[in-house]
């Protein structure tokens, strides 16, 4: 518990003493005695390190008081100068206001807090100058900014689990400066759910475009970084990119997305039969088997073949890693025929970064990915629904690969 060193009757006093009028008459006072507060503090630091009194001759240090040198710091009633105790050997490192330290109002912090809402740097900047009168050039917003990227090179290499459940890839796409010019570049997302039915992002990788190649380098990465198996990859319908899971996880199922085949295989579908295409396609992915639901598509080939030969051939192409998730029961079906985790997680970063419709760097548009993930995580706190469920039927399916602890 805090100590309370000022009582009721304390504050009166001070308000009796000072006769204040207005708010800028006390934050003017509180800002002299803040001043006065750190001043006396720093000289309290060098007086417990050199451990003797001022003007005591019997000392036990070689090391004594150098007068003051002057320090302004960014605090939270302003700019203000201080005077910083010195010691004839230069060995003072205060704790209160550290060597280097020149703010000591928490702003960083808020910079970052703000940054990682998709707050604009413009809107930064008005904020801190409304709230504390602090002037901040987005030079110096980018810079406090910038002390993150050491966490996220480090969290982008951190050790990974060696075996994964199911592991969702997708990307999206975000505007970004390229030597002048403005790029569309995919960043490739990647979720994965452990062996304890615990959910987490693995990583996130900026390109220029999708492609399976891309994919390829991402999955050797996981591998690299202590992934040894993964049962099931759930994925959108890029061209390529079973291709590239089995290159380098040759054991995993692969599971294409049913939503994307639905958007991609409709393209050319008139609008008019649009709301009844779709609603005959359903039959299809909600059949309790994989032979009824062949049937279905049989049925629907018979409705609508001859009108959208293409529909149906993109359906029965693609039909070995869309049916996949028949042979799984019920609770595992749901969480992997659709990859509706990662674009849950999708539409958190959209929320983000929407104020932001270009970015000025690939570096700039990580730190926000990265800070808004991190915000994702805090909120992923419990398991998959009904993962013990799930997990008793990987034993079953997967018996030498999935041990139970």
């Amino acid at each position: 518990m805090t100590e309370k060193f000022w009582t009721k009757r304390d504050i009166r006093a001070f308000v009796d003493e000072h006769k204040f009028q207005s708010v800028e008459h006390i934050q003017s006072t509180l800002k002299d005695m803040f001043k006065d507060v750190l001043e006396e503090a720093l000289k309290a630091e060098l007086d417990t390190q050199l451990d003797y009194a001022r003007y005591d001759q019997n000392k036990a240090t070689k090391n004594s008081r150098n007068g003051y040198g002057k320090k302004t710091v960014h605090t939270e009633y302003g700019d203000m100068e201080i005077q910083v105790p010195r010691d004839r050997l230069g060995e003072f490192n205060p704790v209160v206001i550290k060597k280097n330290q020149t703010n000591v109002t928490g702003i960083e912090d808020q910079v970052v807090a703000l940054y990682a809402k998709g707050v604009s740097t413009r809107d930064i900047q008005d904020h801190l100058q409304n709230l504390y009168g602090i002037e901040v050039s987005p030079t110096l917003i980018s810079n406090i900014t910038n002390k993150i990227v050491p966490l996220i090179k480090e969290w982008q290499s951190r050790p990974l689990q060696p075996v994964y459940a199911v592991v969702f890839l997708d990307a999206i796409h975000f505007k970004v400066k390229q030597d002048g010019a403005i790029v569309n570049k995919a960043t490739y997302m990647v979720i994965g759910v452990d062996l304890d039915g615990n959910k987490d992002v693995l990583g996130i990788w900026i390109g220029e475009n999708e492609s399976a190649k891309f994919w390829l380098s991402v999955l050797n990465e996981l591998k690299n970084r202590g992934v040894q198996d993964i049962l099931l990859v759930c994925v959108d319908n890029l061209t390529g990119f079973s291709q590239a899971i089995s290159a380098s996880f040759p054991k995993t199922d692969i599971q294409k997305c049913i939503i994307h085949q639905i958007r991609s295989s409709t393209r050319y579908v008139s609008y008019k039969d649009l709301k009844r295409v779709t609603a005959d396609l359903k039959p299809i992915y909600k059949a309790p088997t994989e032979e009824a639901a062949r049937a279905e598509l049989d049925r629907f080939e018979e409705e609508w073949g001859t009108k959208y030969p293409l529909l149906v051939k993109s359906w029965r192409q693609n039909w070995e890693e869309l049916s996949t998730f028949f042979a799984y029961p019920p609770e595992l079906r749901k969480l992997i025929y659709t990859t509706n985790m990662i674009e849950g997680y999708h539409r958190q970063l959209r929320k983000v970064t929407k104020g932001k419709s270009i970015f000025p760097t690939d570096e700039s548009l990580l730190k926000m990915l990265y800070l808004a993930t991190m915000d994702v995580l805090r909120k992923w706190t419990g398991r998959v629904q009904n993962w013990g469920q799930i997990l008793l039927q990987l034993t079953v399916f997967y018996p030498e690969r999935v041990q139970v602890r």
